[in-house]
């Protein structure tokens, strides 16, 4: 049993003992506690992934034009980087429960307001705040689903919790089928979902954990220990900002129907749920550095062959579900790179470091991509999703050839992870996910 950062961790069983963390909850009732979560945060995944299909399209008819949407857009993750901190900080003061209805009360609120103030500085403030909800929203499930779990279930709710999020991502987006973006149906139906997503958590009968915030690592220390990890995480999280940020106006400016927008956008979310599973296995098989060059590499060649393809046909419905395939990917990857590599009394801090950095690309990804498509062509869309896996492949690649990596069989196993995680659920899952018997092996002059 080791002394961390957080708490206890018992290497046995994976689980934190000592004082309010001991698992008292009966077996039975935390699984259905873990039901009603899921449910929940499902419920407010569909209203997610419709708000931001639906405010693609109607920036783009509004004439809001590619740049500015770009920036509008951008408003969500400039939210959510500032919403994981101040959630953590009301959970230890008030507890899941409180906070949890708190955030989805004011994201149902955000999401019905957007149709009466049409105008980008409107909409900005809007998708700050929304993104702010969000990120508290997130802090809040995933601490609670790790404090449910246990090294054995553990992976299945990680699993089940990924799959929940990005399924909820794509039915959201092609429910755009269901009304006109100009109106107020998309909206009001949007915030409806969010605010029965209250339902299940509130009739639920469960404890609430409590949360200790992880310590900080100097970021330049980080990178120094963990380099590609962070680069992994960077440059996912600019694809998947301009990707969920813009992709629904760049299909709008390239005239598709709105049935043909939905189907464009979750072609991408289904492929990361289809592709996770097979590429995190061969992660723990073989390599992590080859799997993430591999995976990126890909991701380049696919989102350059779109340049090439008529949008809105069923070819680049295929080309989308296989770049969503190979992006989505990334962030796993870079977290389970992460725990191969980072001492264990750092994890904490390396946790929060990577949502940090990912929310700064995810932050630059719409804003680029945006203007990339005013000044040039809608198309340049696509280079914008080539130019940061093409980074990874090259940098990851010259590091594989430069320096020796870790045997595969001494690497973290894998886990599923949504993008844009908590550094709370991160860092949990982190050092539970070590393997018990592995000596830090980090050193000076030594990194990945």
């Amino acid at each position: 049993m080791t002394d961390n950062a957080v708490g206890l961790v018992d290497e046995d069983d994976g689980g934190i003992v000592g004082g309010p963390w001991i698992e008292t909850e009966p077996k039975g009732r935390a699984l259905g506690s873990a039901r009603a979560l899921l449910a929940g945060m499902g419920l407010i995944m569909v209203g997610n992934g419709l708000q931001g299909a639906v405010l693609g399209v109607r920036a783009e008819n509004e004439g809001f034009g590619l740049a500015i949407t770009g920036a509008v857009m951008a408003g969500f993750f400039v939210g959510f980087l500032l919403g994981a901190r101040l959630a953590e900080h009301f959970l230890g003061a008030v507890g899941h429960i409180r906070v949890f209805a708190a955030l989805a009360s004011m994201a149902s609120a955000v999401s019905i307001l957007h149709p009466l103030w049409v105008n980008p500085p409107a909409w900005v403030v809007l998708r700050v705040i929304f993104g702010l909800c969000m990120a508290g929203i997130y802090v809040t499930v995933e601490s609670w689903l790790n404090d449910m779990g246990t090294k054995a279930n553990r992976g299945r709710l990680l699993g089940t919790y990924s799959v929940v999020t990005m399924g909820g991502l794509a039915a959201g987006q092609l429910l755009l089928n269901g009304g006109d973006p100009a109106g107020f149906d998309l909206y009001i139906f949007s915030s409806a979902l969010i605010s029965v997503a209250l339902v299940p958590i509130a009739l639920s009968a469960t404890s609430a954990p409590p949360l200790v915030a992880p310590m900080p690592l100097p970021l330049r220390q980080l990178v120094s220990l963990v380099p590609t990890g962070m680069l992994t995480g960077f440059c996912a999280g600019m694809s998947h900002g301009a990707l969920l940020g813009v992709g629904a106006a760049y299909a709008a400016s390239e005239g598709l129907p709105a049935s043909r927008i939905a189907l464009f956008l979750s072609a991408a979310t289904t492929g990361a749920i289809v592709f996770v599973w097979p590429i995190g296995a061969a992660s723990d098989r073989i390599s992590r550095r080859v799997v993430i060059f591999a995976v990126a590499t890909a991701a380049a060649a696919i989102a350059a062959a779109m340049t090439l393809i008529d949008p809105g046909t069923g070819l680049s419905l295929a080309f989308m579900f296989l770049f969503g395939g190979t992006t989505f990917p990334l962030y796993s990857l870079a977290i389970s790179h992460i725990g191969d590599w980072v001492p264990s009394n750092q994890l904490s801090g390396a946790s929060a470091g990577l949502v940090r950095v990912t929310g700064i690309g995810a932050v630059i990804g719409p804003v680029v991509a945006g203007l990339a498509m005013a000044l040039t062509s809608p198309w340049a869309f696509f280079i914008v999703l080539v130019v940061p896996h093409a980074m990874i492949s090259v940098v990851i690649g010259g590091r594989i050839a430069a320096r020796k990596g870790i045997l595969a069989n001494e690497q973290t196993k894998f886990a599923p992870w949504p993008v844009r995680a908590s550094s709370m659920a991160l860092n949990l899952l982190l050092r539970t996910a070590r393997p018990m018997k592995r000596s830090d092996r980090t050193g000076p002059g030594q990194n990945s």
